[in-house]
């Protein structure tokens, strides 16, 4: 599916309950006292008719898809309620390949990002507020990424993968990725500041 359909298709879906609609594609949504972290992702993928996809390449051959939770602070601003899962690290691939060529520029390059409203920890419900488009076109953005990335990569050849933390990185940082504590793989974040830019907010 191109992405110009995509978003087209997507636009008639905001304001919806995906937390309904989850019901109806039979996404699961919790399975007994653990979340689906995905669920949401995973609806709007079976609304695209398209199949479930966590592949280190871009979900539909040239573009990627990303849902990202927002949340409102008491001042009324509305903000990204938390980091966003980029990419896994692959600390041989990273270490073999430049930024331009690497898994983590094909996804940010030409991506559909939807927002959702977070009401609570429960879920009982999440409306789709916004479906935009971001292709890290910005010169100074492009420079940035490219320097966390080179940072991760210097990190991993000059001291192994178990080094890296998520300290590290200015827009996107490396970070522990699984369940529970002491999880060995890890994946690129981007911080909510970036997250905020790349939904316009």
């Amino acid at each position: 599916m191109e992405r110009r359909e995509a978003i087209s298709r997507l636009n008639t879906l905001i304001g919806k309950d995906l937390v309904q609609l989850a019901s109806s594609y039979e996404v699961t949504v919790w399975r007994g006292d653990k979340i689906n972290k995905g669920w949401a992702g995973h609806v709007i993928e079976r609304f695209l008719e398209l199949p479930l996809n966590s592949a280190q390449s871009p979900n539909f051959g040239s573009w990627e898809l990303k849902v990202v939770p927002l949340k409102v602070l008491q001042s009324g601003k509305v903000v990204p309620k938390e980091t966003m899962a980029i990419t896994m690290i692959d600390p041989i691939n990273v270490g073999q390949k430049s930024f331009v060529d690497s898994h983590l520029f094909a996804k940010l390059r030409k991506m559909v990002v939807c927002a959702r409203m977070f009401n609570s920890k429960e879920e009982l419900s999440s409306r789709l507020i916004s479906v935009g488009t971001f292709d890290l076109g910005d010169q100074e953005l492009y420079n940035q990424v490219e320097e966390d990335y080179e940072e991760v990569r210097d990190t991993i050849r000059a001291d192994g993968f178990g080094a890296l933390t998520g300290k590290m990185g200015t827009l996107v940082q490396p970070r522990t990725k699984g369940p529970g504590h002491g999880s060995v793989s890890r994946a690129f974040y981007a911080r909510t500041g970036f997250v905020a830019t790349i939904l316009g907010l």
